[in-house]
């Protein structure tokens, strides 16, 4: 089965079908990205990639439900997008979210009492955290991604000082 890169723009994964609104990308079929369904039927992809895409959408919630129908069960979803303590989170005018490591976790087994938001379901396969440099040569960033625990605790307490780049979420479609 083939794999989605929503989003697309003029860096297409290789092999992939690409989707975009923009007719100056290197898309393959041009979709409204905030429009529903995409036209693609259930299950049709291995897996997809939205790269600096959900920080863009008008509903994330809506978003990922159409990632989970799109992508058949056991396939990957690849989410990039930046860490709401980087300045590229707010110096774009067409963000609409600034998200931080957890915020996906509502499709997933910790959802923190938020689970009926979406019947969409996800098992997080990993989440990594990029770190501004300085952070990342000090070593911050290893600490950050070896635990959950704390990488809360940098979330609540170290984020505005240490600040994040970039997340990348692998969520397993359930």
């Amino acid at each position: 089965m083939p794999y989605l890169d929503v989003g697309c723009g003029i860096n297409k994964k290789p092999g992939s079908i690409g989707i975009d609104r923009n007719p100056s990308t290197n898309a393959d079929v041009l979709v409204e990205l905030d429009r529903f369904p995409y036209p693609f039927r259930d299950a049709a992809f291995d897996g997809l990639q939205a790269i600096h895409v959900i920080e863009h959408v008008s509903d994330v919630i809506r978003a990922m439900e159409e990632f989970h129908r799109v992508v058949r069960p056991g396939g990957e979803v690849f989410i990039v997008t930046p860490h709401y303590t980087d300045f590229s989170s707010f110096c774009d005018p067409t963000h609409r979210w600034h998200l931080n490591s957890f915020s996906l976790r509502y499709f997933g087994a910790d959802n923190a009492g938020y689970g009926y938001y979406s019947k969409a379901k996800f098992q997080e396969i990993s989440v990594h955290v990029k770190l501004l440099a300085l952070w990342r040569w000090l070593g911050f960033q290893f600490m950050v991604n070896a635990s959950p625990r704390f990488r809360r605790f940098w979330e609540h307490y170290l984020c505005y000082v240490v600040r994040g780049k970039v997340i990348e979420w692998r969520l397993k479609v359930v």
